[in-house]
C-alpha cells in the first residue's frame, strides 16, 4: 500500500503534487459536490486529480443508492479496482464513500478485502485522519452519526473550481419518508447550513470567476438555515442576500418538494431578475391513490394549483419533474392520471424511471408489485410523451435573442465554437464565441433540438 500518512509536506505553491486521486461519482448534484469537496480536502496533503484509476494513489467511489441494484454497480467497479490494486503490488487506496458506504458499509468491508475504508456522506470531511489511520490498519468505517454542521464547519474555505458555474450544497437530509426513498435513512434528517456560511462560500466562488451557482439540498427549498438575526431564516430569504453579491448573476436550485414552496419563494421568482425561470418541482405521479400510497403528503389538485402560482410569478417559468411509473398497486387508471398531468403541465425537461424497490423501503414490501413488462411499457409511453414536450419547448426558443452564460469551448475548434447555457438550462452552441467563455453575452437562436439549442452572436459586447 502506498505510504498515506500525513507526515508528508503537502504540495504548496509551485510545487509538483506527490499523490493521485481518482474519484468516481455517481448520481446526483449532490454527489458531485461533495466529490469536488473530498477533493478540496485532500489537497493539502498533496493529492492532485488524475482522470483514470490506473495511475490513482487513492481511489474514491462516491456512490448513490437511489436506483435500483445500486450496490452491486459499486462491487462490479471494486471489483476492477481491486486488480489494478493487485498489478501495482497494493501501492493503492480504496475508499467508498456516499449513500451506499452508509447503508451497506460494513458488507462492502466483508466482501471486497480490496477495499480499505468506508466513510458516510457526512463524514467525508475526516479524510486525512482516516488515511493516516488506514496506513497503519485496515477496515475503517466512517458513518453519518452526528451533525452535518461539523462536516461543513471543516472543510477548507476556498474551493477547487474550474469553470464558470458551480454547485453549492446549502441543505441536507429529508424528513419527508417517501415509502419508496432511501435518502432519509442514508443522508439522515434535514439540516440546513447558517445563511453566513452559504454565503461565505458563495462570495468565494464568485471572487473566483463564478457567475451562476445552483444550490443543492435533498429539499433544499425547506431549507431554514439560521439567519443574521439568529432566527431561522427561508429559502427565498436567502435568494435576496445572495443577489446582492457582485458578480454572481444566476441562481439556481434543486431538489424542491411542493410541500415546501412557500409564498415568498414563488414571490422571490417574479422579485429577482438572478433567479432562473426554470424549477425542478418532482410530483413522481399523476394519481391521487398513489401519490397516498407514496406518502407525498400532497395531491395532483395542490400541485396544478402551484403549477399556477408560479407561472403567475413567472411567466416564462419552465417547468422540471420527476416520475415513478410501475408502483406497487399502480393500475392502468393511475399511470393515465400521470400521463394527464404531464399533459396539463407541458414539461420543458423530466426524469423518469421505472419503480425498483429499495430494501428497508416500505414500498418494498408493499402488495401488487407491478410487472417489469407492464412498467416498461408505460415507461415507454411516458418518456414519448415527455420528449415530445421537450423538443417543442426548445423549438418554441427559436427566434428568440436571449442571454447566454458562455461556460467552455465547443467540439468544432475550426468554427471557434462555444458552448454556453440558456436561462433554461439548456446547452447553446455558438460558432465564433470560443473568446467569450465566461461572459452572458445575447445570442438570437436560431434551432431548437432535442437536447440543445443553436444560435449566433448578434453583437460583441458582453455582460
Amino acid at each position: 500500500m502506498t505510504d498515506t500518512r500525513t507526515d508528508h509536506q503537502p504540495a504548496g505553491d509551485g510545487q509538483a503534487a506527490t499523490r493521485r486521486l481518482f474519484i468516481k461519482t455517481y448520481g446526483c448534484q449532490m454527489n458531485v459536490y461533495d466529490s469536488e469537496r473530498m477533493a478540496d480536502v485532500l489537497r493539502p496533503l498533496g493529492y492532485a486529480p488524475t482522470d483514470t484509476p490506473e495511475d490513482a494513489d487513492f481511489v474514491i467511489l462516491n456512490t448513490c443508492h437511489i436506483r435500483e441494484k445500486a450496490a452491486e454497480k459499486v462491487y462490479s467497479e471494486l471489483g476492477k479496482m481491486r486488480v489494478l490494486k493487485e498489478a501495482r503490488g497494493g501501492a493503492m487506496t480504496i475508499a467508498v464513500a456516499g449513500c451506499v458506504a452508509q447503508a451497506e458499509g460494513e458488507e462492502i468491508m466483508l466482501r471486497q478485502p480490496a477495499v480499505d475504508l468506508v466513510v458516510g456522506p457526512q463524514a467525508y470531511h475526516q479524510l486525512p485522519e482516516l488515511l493516516t489511520r488506514t496506513a497503519r490498519k485496515r477496515g475503517e468505517r466512517i458513518g453519518a452519526d452526528f451533525a452535518p454542521n461539523e462536516k461543513f464547519d471543516a472543510l477548507p474555505q476556498t474551493r477547487g473550481v474550474d469553470g464558470v458555474t458551480a454547485f453549492l450544497t446549502v441543505q441536507e437530509g429529508c424528513d419527508k419518508f417517501c415509502t419508496f426513498c432511501v435518502v432519509p435513512y442514508t443522508r439522515g434528517s434535514e439540516w440546513s447550513r447558517p445563511v453566513a456560511s452559504v454565503l461565505a462560500e458563495a462570495r468565494e466562488l464568485a471572487d473566483r470567476g463564478v457567475r451562476e451557482v445552483t444550490l443543492l439540498g435533498q429539499n433544499v427549498n425547506a431549507y431554514n438555515g439560521e439567519g443574521p438575526d439568529g432566527q431561522p431564516s427561508t429559502l427565498a430569504r436567502l435568494f435576496h442576500a445572495l443577489a446582492e453579491i457582485p458578480g454572481l448573476d444566476r441562481i439556481r436550485y434543486t431538489t424542491s418538494h411542493p410541500n415546501d414552496m412557500s409564498d415568498d419563494l414563488i414571490a422571490a421568482h417574479g422579485d429577482l431578475d438572478v433567479l432562473m425561470p426554470w424549477l425542478h418541482l418532482p410530483v413522481q405521479s399523476g394519481s391521487d391513490r398513489i401519490l397516498r400510497l407514496m406518502n407525498r403528503k400532497h395531491g395532483r389538485q395542490k400541485y396544478f394549483d402551484l403549477i399556477d402560482r408560479i407561472r403567475e410569478a413567472r411567466p416564462d417559468m419552465a417547468m422540471s419533474g420527476d416520475f415513478i411509473v410501475g408502483f406497487p398497486g399502480e393500475t392502468d387508471r393511475d399511470f393515465e392520471d400521470t400521463m394527464d398531468l404531464v399533459r396539463r403541465v407541458n414539461y420543458a425537461s423530466a426524469f423518469s424511471f421505472m419503480y425498483s424497490p429499495r430494501p428497508g423501503t416500505p414500498a418494498s414490501t408493499m402488495a401488487a408489485q407491478v410487472p417489469d413488462a407492464v412498467s416498461c411499457e408505460r415507461l415507454h409511453a411516458l418518456q414519448s410523451l415527455l420528449t415530445e414536450q421537450q423538443i417543442a419547448f426548445n423549438a418554441s426558443r427559436a427566434g428568440m435573442t436571449i442571454p447566454v452564460l458562455f461556460e467552455r469551448k465547443g467540439r468544432h475548434d475550426v468554427r471557434a465554437q462555444a458552448v454556453g447555457r440558456s436561462p433554461w438550462l439548456q446547452s447553446v452552441h455558438v460558432d465564433n464565441a470560443d473568446h467569450l467563455i465566461g461572459q452572458i453575452v445575447p445570442v438570437h437562436i436560431d434551432h431548437g433540438q432535442q437536447n440543445s439549442l443553436t444560435g449566433r452572436l448578434i453583437q460583441q459586447k458582453a455582460a
